[in-house]
């Protein structure tokens, strides 16, 4: 297989990012979903927050990567059975994801640094707290975080439906193509 986009295909590289981020989305939403749940005295209660923070970040620098690299090597050009619905639907919708993902980081790393405290990246460096001074920063960024992530957890969900509808439905190549296959 090879390492970058061509016409009929995505290659190693976009396939690798686009199915790595959605787990480590999907893992860092449960991760949170159950972390709000516990108490003070629950030993995970400062450890699940700094393993959600710190895999949030390095998200963050991934997806720093893989808008970079979607201009390094663009992806395939839409199938030719593609309206311009469909094409404009597709634009659309990852353009949502991407913003969609990119202010869920950020409102989270708003939270976390809303004491004035930067945060640590499994001791491996640390992110500084830069801004600070927004009134209840803590609260409002916190309700952001949280509608977002269940925005994007239902919106990737219709994103793999549409992948689904386009696979058995539409018998087209969209999802052999993110798994690595030509289009025919």
């Amino acid at each position: 297989m090879q390492w970058r986009n061509s016409p009929s295909r995505f290659g190693l590289v976009s396939i690798v990012l686009h199915w790595g981020v959605a787990l480590v989305f999907v893992g860092l939403f449960a991760l949170g979903w159950w972390m709000v749940g516990l108490n003070y005295y629950s030993g995970w209660y400062k450890t699940a927050p700094d393993i959600h923070k710190g895999i949030g970040i390095l998200l963050f620098l991934v997806m720093l990567a893989r808008l970079a690299w979607r201009f390094i090597s663009p992806p395939p050009p839409a199938l030719p059975n593609h309206g311009a619905l469909t094409r404009l639907g597709s634009k659309l919708g990852h353009l949502a994801l991407y913003a969609g993902l990119f202010a869920l980081m950020i409102s989270g790393y708003l939270i976390s640094t809303a004491d004035g405290r930067g945060i640590s990246v499994f001791g491996l460096f640390e992110v500084p707290a830069s801004l600070t001074s927004i009134p209840d920063q803590e609260d409002v960024a916190g309700a952001i975080h949280e509608y977002l992530a269940w925005g994007l957890l239902i919106f990737a969900g219709i994103h793999a439906l549409a992948a689904l509808k386009h696979h058995f439905i539409d018998r087209d190549a969209t999802l052999t193509r993110m798994l690595g296959r030509a289009a025919k």
